[in-house]
């Protein structure tokens, strides 16, 4: 059994849930164990996540909703019961996730929480193509243009760290250039999951000492592990 709230209290003061969501439009990441969660039994959906939200107290009038997949992967049901509550709760700031593939369509969740600060978060793992489309697969190639038109569109991406096959040079590069580019990120140091791809203990090492001072920046979320956030499915 998962736990599906929380509330974050540190740094970034936020409630945040993570909901059951219709397939991933993608699902075809090799690091993801998490579109196990996903279901086409759209009652089951959303008896459980209206139930997750019947959590939200608005006391941070901050959001996060995850799930396995983008939000418009979200039940129409579920849609409309955050819409419902985050102006009951008087919620100004709504977090959600989306994949590449829908990056032309975030006004639409815009106009659906008219009046609402929508940040939306991508998985992007890497900045280096090569190794994000080869051993992520995650089919897409960015160039600078791209990167400044995400950087306008998106509040902050996910970056996935420490795994085999990264050198050190390839991690530096990315937190730089998530800073340059975003406004935000998230940082995962991966934690095996049965995934073809492997968790690189060197790597993981190096990082904790060389990066640890990102805990204190505003601008970066650092997840040492994958269940920091308080919310996960077992």
């Amino acid at each position: 059994m998962g736990i599906r709230y929380n509330k974050i209290t540190d740094k970034h003061q936020r409630e945040i849930v993570l909901l059951k969501s219709l397939p991933c439009r993608y699902g075809k990441c090799s690091f993801c164990n998490y579109i196990e969660d996903n279901s086409t039994n759209i009652e089951e959906i959303d008896k459980i996540n209206l139930e997750v939200l019947k959590n939200i107290t608005g006391e941070f009038g901050v959001l996060e909703v995850i799930n396995s997949g983008s939000v418009f992967e979200i039940t129409p049901n579920t849609l409309a019961e955050i819409k419902k509550i985050v102006i009951e709760k008087n919620i100004k700031i709504l977090y959600f996730e989306i994949y590449y593939g829908y990056i032309n369509l975030l006004d639409k969740i815009r106009e659906y929480f008219k009046g609402i600060e929508i940040r939306f978060r991508m998985g992007l793992e890497t900045f280096d193509n090569d190794f994000r489309i080869n051993c992520y697969n995650k089919n897409f190639s960015l160039n600078e243009k791209d990167l400044i038109s995400l950087g306008e569109k998106l509040y902050s991406v996910c970056l996935l760290v420490c795994t085999k096959g990264q050198t050190k040079e390839m991690i530096d590069k990315d937190i730089e250039l998530g800073l340059k580019y975003f406004k935000n990120i998230t940082i995962n140091i991966f934690i095996d999951n049965g995934t073809v791809v492997k968790r690189d203990k060197e790597l993981v090492e190096w990082f904790v000492k060389k990066y640890h001072h990102l805990t204190k920046d505003d601008r970066v979320e650092l997840l040492i592990d994958n269940k920091d956030l308080g919310v996960f499915e077992q």
